[in-house]
């Protein structure tokens, strides 16, 4: 899941060193998270990142139901989120070419 190069946005939860090199050490990867008050600046503040991630996953809980997916085997449940997200990426795609006003609705194709 994770590839060398790969740029993870973390949690303030995420935070430690022992994690951070972990992270960039073993797998190859870059966390960066929101910056704690009690530490020096080093990444920012991701509030509109956060609210943008916050809400996809708030339309995939809600209009795909991706927490009763149904799966019975781990290969089942990556097939069934797998097509869930591919639904939803389908979904804003075929939004963004009508210049629907929501791009992330799914209730048009809710039948």
């Amino acid at each position: 899941l994770i590839h060398a190069g790969q740029l993870i946005l973390g949690d303030k939860g995420f935070a430690g060193r022992e994690f951070e090199q972990f992270i960039t050490e073993n797998l190859g990867a870059t966390l960066i998270r929101p910056d704690r008050k009690d530490e020096k600046h080093r990444f920012g503040n991701f509030g509109g990142i956060r609210q943008w991630i916050e809400s996809v996953f708030d339309t995939l809980k809600g209009q795909l139901t991706l927490e009763q997916h149904g799966g019975r085997t781990l290969a089942g449940v990556y097939a069934r989120v797998a097509a869930r997200l591919f639904a939803l990426a389908a979904g804003i795609w075929h939004n963004w070419h009508i210049d629907a006003p929501r791009k992330r609705s799914l209730i048009a194709y809710d039948h």
